[in-house]
């Protein structure tokens, strides 16, 4: 995947170009809105990592621009503005996701290549698998070791979104929003129970250990013995 990170801040945009590098993505850099909105007009990008405030032209208007020029690219905005008012104006100029400064880069990563699979559209896909752990999303069954695994319907969906992203780090933010359709307080220990639920119905007596919780992070489905 191809990105270009737009953020006037050198160390803050070195972080993040390093990082999606790191992870086997290309990642190009645009020092400010103008060198931004260049780029973006004439590379071909498979998404973008805007911040908000900058010196000359800021974000929001960049991405106003690049809009009216007919360039389609998804971009998620990144700032400190963490107002309803502020993202509301952040999703209308054009952007397709909104995350506040601080965040946790396997957040952030999650929330780019998903903007990068929305855009490409892909077969219906209609089981998950990890390991012997497998989903039927037409039947709404679970099956693990040729055990059938009973589940509660938000524990479903809990366990669909943990599949379809095995291997990566799935954040409490994210669980809410996908899972639970809109924001709990994120102090709330909603997450906590459903989790402690699905571990003991789809590891319980079963090897390897596939839910695994990553300190500081969020949760991953991983057939590896580490996560």
């Amino acid at each position: 995947m191809r990105i270009l990170v737009i953020e006037d801040d050198a160390r803050a945009a070195e972080h993040l170009v390093g990082g999606l590098r790191e992870r086997a993505h290309e990642a190009d850099w645009a020092k400010d809105g103008i060198d931004g909105l260049e780029r973006a007009s004439k590379g071909q990008y498979d998404a973008l990592i805007v911040d908000r405030m900058m010196p000359g032209l800021d974000g929001l208007e960049m991405l106003k621009r690049l809009r009216a020029m007919g360039c389609d690219t998804p971009a998620l905005f990144l700032t400190a503005l963490d107002q309803v008012d502020h993202r509301v104006e952040g999703l209308r100029a054009g952007a397709e996701d909104y995350l506040v400064k601080p965040y946790a880069f396997p957040e952030l990563l999650a929330r780019v290549e998903g903007l990068a699979r929305r855009r490409t559209p892909e077969a219906a896909v209609t089981r998950l698998r990890l390991a012997d752990l497998e989903m039927d999303l037409l039947a709404r069954s679970v099956v693990r070791a040729g055990v059938k695994i009973d589940l509660q319907p938000r524990e479903f969906k809990l366990l669909e979104e943990l599949l379809r992203h095995s291997g990566q780090v799935v954040t409490r933010s994210m669980l809410l929003e996908s899972v639970w359709d809109y924001h709990f307080d994120p102090q709330t220990n909603v997450i906590d129970v459903h989790i402690s639920r699905l571990r003991s119905k789809i590891d319980k007596g079963f090897e390897p250990q596939l839910l695994k919780t990553v300190r500081g992070a969020g949760y991953m489905l991983t057939a590896d013995g580490e996560a």
